[in-house]
């Protein structure tokens, strides 16, 4: 290949937007020549390697604006320290049908059992496949919307959880909400029905959820539209937590 030609190439390539073949010409000619490949073989390989380089771009822009608070996957879930959870319902999960259906995903159950682990592992996975996602506790959005609504400026902050596809409600049920409290959530909630999914953990079912919302109407109204279209996960084992804190414990007691 010519000085002329590359230059010509690197050129145009920087004006396409596609930076890595400008800088990894030379590589990808030296791979073409090693394996005698034709023009139709070189041309494959660096559009696949341009489209490799743009999704793992997009996939790391997303996590970072997703506020995920930890990455996961489901590789890293311990299923054999619940064995009362099927991993099929979960994997079934981890294929994203419910979120192309713009259906939601609940997952119950107490402290500790990896609830927030699964919900993150499905976000990441959500990201991956080109989905925008957004995470937060049930606490942090209600003061948030509590906030730009005593600002005036309530509306715009409803598209920060309306905007995303996937929604991540964390730790529904940890503190009682107010009526005006809840009636924010349900806000979020009918606006997101059928529009885009929520992934949601809870430590209460959801016969307790009037306790949560401080009303047993608009409880029953956020149920009913959050479980229209809503696969429900049940995860009733011992904590990770309290199991890694026992061992510790266990460890300092042996060494002592």
């Amino acid at each position: 290949m010519s000085k002329l030609v590359s230059t010509r190439i690197r050129t145009t390539a920087a004006k396409l937007g596609l930076p890595h073949l400008a800088e990894s010409l030379n590589e990808y000619a030296g791979r073409a020549d090693e394996a005698k490949m034709g023009y139709l073989d070189f041309l494959d390989l660096v559009l696949a390697e341009e489209l490799a380089i743009r999704d793992d771009r997009r996939f790391r822009q997303g996590l970072r604006l997703s506020k995920l608070p930890h990455y996961k996957t489901l590789d890293e879930y311990d299923f054999s320290f619940q064995p009362e959870l099927d991993p099929r319902k979960i994997k079934d999960l981890a294929t994203l049908a419910f979120v192309e259906a713009k259906a939601n995903a609940a997952l119950l159950g107490p402290p500790g059992v990896g609830k927030t682990h699964i919900a993150v592992a499905l976000s990441v996975a959500a990201c991956r496949a080109g989905f925008s996602v957004y995470f937060t506790t049930l606490d942090d959005m209600v003061r948030q919307l509590k906030a730009a609504e005593a600002s005036g400026r309530l509306n715009n902050k409803l598209r920060t959880y309306l905007r995303p596809g996937v929604l991540v409600v964390d730790e529904v049920g940890y503190q009682p909400l107010e009526r005006a409290e809840a009636n924010l959530v349900f806000q979020v909630i009918s606006k997101r029905y059928e529009k885009g999914s929520i992934i949601l953990t809870s430590n209460k079912t959801f016969s307790e959820w009037g306790q949560v919302f401080g009303d047993e109407v608009l409880a029953t109204a956020i149920l009913d539209r959050l479980l229209h279209h809503c696969d429900v996960v049940s995860i009733n084992g011992p904590s990770y937590r309290l199991k890694n804190r026992l061992a510790a414990i266990e460890r300092d007691t042996n060494v002592a």
